[in-house]
């Protein structure tokens, strides 16, 4: 069990922290407005991730943060081409770049995923996965 805990600690991170260098492939195509509606203060900032079913958990198509007012934030990614895709944010409270974790390997700060589905493990792109096609779109994330 604890090697499992310490698994997802580590592609939780590693998701998240790959946001720093996104992919430059994306250049055409709708808009993608993000919001996370239930952020617990407004210290820190949001950090959300835009995956396909290749990148999901490895390095984001996609990332920006946010800064949270009355317990929202909100990001638009542009010129993001029809497909399958998946969002995970986390709110980086104390503004450290990084989504902090017990010792136990549990998240210390909150994060949710497209479709607000959240189970024991690490996020599935099965379950969070939604579909651009032929508008722009908004989705709501809760954590």
């Amino acid at each position: 069990m604890q090697h499992f805990i310490l698994a997802l600690a580590f592609l939780f991170t590693s998701a998240i922290m790959a946001q720093t260098q996104p992919s430059s492939e994306i250049t055409d195509g709708k808009m993608l407005k993000v919001l996370v509606v239930n952020a617990l203060s407004d210290n820190g900032t949001v950090a959300f991730a835009l995956y396909n079913e290749e990148s999901f958990m490895k390095a984001p198509l996609l990332a920006k943060s946010s800064t949270i007012e009355e317990g929202v934030s909100n990001v638009t990614f542009e010129n993001v081409p029809d497909g399958e895709y998946a969002i995970i944010c986390f709110h980086d409270a104390n503004s450290n770049g990084k989504m902090d974790f017990q010792e136990n390997g549990m998240p210390k700060e909150s994060y949710g995923t497209s479709n607000n589905t959240l189970s024991f493990g690490p996020p599935q792109f099965s379950n969070s996965k939604f579909e651009v096609k032929n508008e722009n779109l908004t989705l709501e994330i809760k954590f």
